[in-house]
């Protein structure tokens, strides 16, 4: 795979982009059995949802973008939507065990 900056057709940049789109997955799969796994070791559901983890999660994304050079407030904004799926996710492990 070429790096961005390499690309010289849109063929190229499609190839990346297919790349790693399936290394995301790849990686949020891994994510959500993390989740099914809290789901098993939480006491309790009123556990499930933990704001202040969430913050954390936020604040932690948000340095790894701004390090990374990527859109700061976008990556949080998807990053938001990641951690409320997990956590709507979790719930359903939750109550299926």
């Amino acid at each position: 795979m070429k790096q961005p900056e390499e690309c010289q057709s849109m063929a190229e940049v499609r190839a990346g982009v297919d790349a790693l789109d399936e290394e995301i997955v790849t990686r949020l799969a891994k994510r959500f059995r993390f989740m099914a796994a809290a789901a098993r070791i939480k006491p309790e559901r009123s556990h499930v949802r933990d704001e202040e983890r969430k913050a954390a999660v936020l604040d932690h994304v948000r340095s790894i973008a701004i390090a990374s050079e990527a859109p700061a407030d976008l990556i949080v904004r998807l990053y938001d939507q990641l951690v409320e799926a997990s956590i709507q996710y979790e719930f359903e492990e939750f109550d299926a065990r």
